[in-house]
C-alpha cells in the first residue's frame, strides 16, 4: 500500500508537538526494525539528544531490580499465558 508523503506530513503537523516527537521516535523504529541489530551494533549508536525524563531517571537508579512480564502479571494478579 502506497501512502502519500504529503499525508503524512499533514497528519505529524497536526499532532501536538507532545505527541509530534513520540512519531518521530516511531518512525525511526519502524524505519531500522528491518535492519538486523546485534548488541555490539546497538552500543556502537551514539545516544540520542533527547534527556530521560524524571519517571526514567527514576526507574533507572532503583534498586529494585528487574521484573519479569510474569512477575509483574503475577504481582497485579492479571492473567498471563503461563498463569492457569
Amino acid at each position: 500500500m502506497a501512502v502519500n508523503k504529503d499525508e503524512i506530513l499533514k497528519i505529524y503537523e497536526q499532532l501536538p508537538e507532545t505527541a509530534q516527537q513520540s512519531a518521530y521516535d516511531y518512525l525511526q523504529y519502524l524505519s531500522t526494525k528491518h535492519t538486523q541489530l546485534n548488541w555490539d551494533k546497538i552500543a556502537n549508536l551514539a545516544p540520542d539528544e533527547v534527556p530521560l525524563s524524571e519517571e526514567e531517571q527514576r526507574q533507572l537508579n532503583s534498586d529494585s531490580g528487574f521484573l519479569s512480564w510474569e512477575e509483574a502479571m503475577n504481582e497485579l494478579d492479571l492473567p498471563t499465558d503461563t498463569k492457569p
